[in-house]
């Protein structure tokens, strides 16, 4: 406040004919500087200091008469200000004294409200204001209490309990009992599919199938086009197909919203949801409006914006530390990745935080919100770096806002927080050997392979947000599109460490005896490279393939009693593999990039040092954190794998606290008799609800 006063009074000394900051004789820039800046200090104390007891003393003066003296009384105050001057420099008329004074404490007035709205505290009590007025004109919400999902994308569960216990998330260490308080959360970890990458984690958790997701992205033959999990026409596509699989809308059918997800999960309420940004703007298309609905409030509009501007300056500042260190490993932060972090940082979390709290304070039954903040950060800065610990702050700041709305809202509510992955730490895998998957594949196949290796776009969910949020069309960047049998040369797609190389002149998945008759160097080549993993292939005579160094092949239906390559990946490997074989539009050669156990790293086929999409280290443990208050996540003993197995979980908790509203299970556990649930407008509804 200080700083916007000096500066107001610069201006308005510039302006005025009767309103100097400097001596008749002059002065230079910095005296006039410093004469202002303790002009406008001074008046700014004279301000919070005389004016409370002045206005005490006019108490007994009429309104309307002490409406006039305040400009008098507020221009004798910025004269005493300026004469207190020890510079001796300046001077004011009387008269014109009245409009500065008045001008500043507008300034101010503007200054501290700009400043008050970014207090939680003011904050939340503006929305509640706002949710009461409209909450007035609704139904009143049912008894039973409502439930909160909370998605953290990216934070692992190791990384979790790390910040709880470095004091960096305060709420989520009460609520664990961690800070010498009673638990009122547990905390279990869940493992994802092969694909741990948020397109098929949140797939299985809001649609109950992630069934035939293999990657973040794939090519497939039969359409001859490329899918990618944070593209609007792949998220409808994608969703569309899972409801179809499952016979049911999804998690939300009942009195559900969504908002800032990839997908609706079957939701009345959706804001910043992916899968709908493509539709024209109606009634059932809130996507875009979401962003309208929250800055449509001046209050919002400064709080996010100021809070914008500060993280693009620290991610600038963060940035160029790493490279004055030279810190390992690091990745381009230039471009346009300032403002692409500074939008899921403050913008998509402050309009995604007030949807939810607007959604609690009506009533509503269930609320899904992804927060993409971590996940962005890490991506660029590593999982367990410093900037990254400062989001999870923030982060946790935001839980603890929506846990004091819970507390003005019209029913109980029970918070539940989750991940849809981890991330593992790591070099890209073209700053370590100086070439990209695609270049070795090339190489492989007895292609030319270009001089100077490429960087691989990253697929970040952050960036294409952006683009749905301003309604811009997402790039194709050369992407494969078209009728299959067109290319001959070989697709390769990247998805943090999982690589995917299709043939596309071939109209099925190529069988291991296949490749080999075409390109006989090619799988040696990939197997043997050090920072390849394993490979999945199909064999004619085997079914499905592991493929490793040293001429290892060890067939799907032996892995359990002899893992082969897969051994550093841990328990679930196995399985995970075998699953993702059975998938229609499995690549025609899976790739899989080294891991080691010792320090959890893997090498990322895109430009991240920290990356997920396939396995190996902390990717693969995400966590669920839910109220005591609810049944266990799972028996004792019993692991938790896969987003499907997630999406039960929810189900059973939503249907404790709301009664058989909410299916238990999905269609695949319904008798074969059992009729699917009716679909109305592309929505399957639920017949209960």
């Amino acid at each position: 406040m200080w700083a916007v006063s000096t500066l107001t009074m610069l201006a308005l000394a510039g302006i005025l004919p009767d309103f100097r900051l400097q001596s008749p004789d002059g002065d230079s820039a910095t005296d006039i500087a410093m004469t202002a800046a303790v002009g406008a200090g001074a008046f700014g104390l004279l301000s919070a200091l005389v004016w409370p007891l002045m206005v005490r003393l006019l108490l007994l003066v009429p309104a309307l008469v002490l409406g006039l003296l305040v400009f008098f009384l507020n221009g004798g105050l910025l004269l005493l200000a300026i004469d207190v001057n020890p510079a001796g420099r300046g001077g004011v008329a009387p008269e014109t004294a009245v409009v500065v004074a008045a001008v500043m404490s507008a300034v101010a007035s503007a200054t501290g409200g700009a400043l008050a709205v970014r207090d939680d505290d003011a904050y939340r009590r503006r929305l509640y204001r706002l949710a009461d007025r409209r909450r007035r004109s609704v139904p009143p919400c049912p008894a039973g209490p409502g439930t909160v999902f909370l998605q953290l994308d990216g934070v692992g569960h190791d990384v979790l309990l790390d910040a709880v216990d470095e004091g960096v998330m305060p709420t989520v260490a009460r609520w664990l009992g961690r800070d010498g308080s009673s638990a009122t959360h547990r905390l279990a970890p869940w493992r994802t599919d092969w694909s741990s990458q948020t397109g098929a984690s949140q797939l299985g958790i809001l649609h109950g199938s992630n069934h035939d997701v293999p990657a973040f992205r794939w090519y497939e033959k039969d359409t001859g086009e490329v899918v990618v999990c944070n593209r609007p026409t792949s998220a409808a596509d994608l969703q569309r197909r899972a409801i179809e699989y499952t016979g049911d809308g999804g998690l939300l059918t009942f009195d559900g919203a969504s908002r800032g997800n990839l997908f609706s999960g079957g939701a009345d309420e959706q804001a910043l949801v992916l899968s709908i940004a493509t539709r024209r703007r109606g009634p059932e298309n809130r996507s875009r409006s979401g962003y309208f609905a929250y800055f449509s409030d001046p209050a919002n509009a400064v709080r996010t914006a100021l809070s914008f501007v500060a993280e693009v300056g620290r991610e600038m500042g963060q940035s160029t530390r790493a490279r004055l260190r030279k810190a390992r490993p690091r990745v381009s932060r230039g471009g346009l990745y300032p403002l692409v972090r500074a939008f899921a940082t403050v913008v998509e979390r402050d309009v995604v935080v007030a949807a939810v709290m607007g959604d609690m304070l009506a009533g509503r039954t269930a609320v899904y919100a992804d927060l993409v903040a971590y996940d962005e950060v890490a991506h660029h800065s590593g999982p367990r770096g410093r900037d990254a610990a400062k989001v999870l702050q923030r982060l946790d700041r935001s839980l603890a806002l929506i846990e004091k709305v819970a507390e003005h809202a019209p029913r109980r509510y029970r918070i539940v927080v989750l991940s849809d992955h981890g991330q593992s730490p790591g070099e890209t895998f073209r700053s370590r050997y100086g070439l990209t998957l695609a270049d070795l594949v090339r190489a492989g196949c007895g292609l030319p392979v270009p001089r100077r290796a490429r960087r691989t776009r990253s697929g970040a969910e952050a960036r294409t947000a952006v683009r749905a949020a301003l309604h811009r069309p997402v790039e194709e960047g050369g992407e494969l599109r078209g009728p299959a049998g067109r290319h001959s040369e070989p697709v390769v797609l990247a998805s943090g460490n999982l690589g995917l190389v299709s043939f596309p002149d071939v109209p099925h998945r190529m069988s291991r005896e296949e490749i080999d008759a075409r390109h006989p160097a090619l799988l040696p080549t990939l197997a043997n490279h050090p920072g390849v993993g394993f490979l999945l292939v199909r064999s004619e005579e085997h079914g499905g393939l592991v493929l490793g160094a040293r001429g290892a092949e060890i067939p799907l239906d032996r892995l359990d009693d002899d893992p082969g390559p897969l051994a550093p990946f841990g328990p679930g490997a196995a399985d995970a593999v075998r699953r993702t074989h059975s998938f229609p539009h499995t690549a025609d050669i899976m790739v899989n990039s080294f891991h080691d156990p010792a320090d959890g790293e893997v090498l990322a086929f895109e430009e991240q040092i920290g990356s997920h999409g396939g396995l190996g280290g902390a990717q693969s443990r995400a966590f669920l954190l839910s109220p005591a208050v609810l049944s266990a996540p799972a028996d004792e003993g019993t692991d938790i794998v896969g987003a499907e197995h997630v999406h039960r979980i929810l189900r059973r908790w939503l249907r404790e606290s709301n009664g058989p509203q909410v299916p238990v299970e999905d269609s695949r556990s319904r008798p074969a008799d059992s009729a699917p649930f009716p679909v109305a407008d592309g929505i399957v509804q639920d017949k209960s609800a």
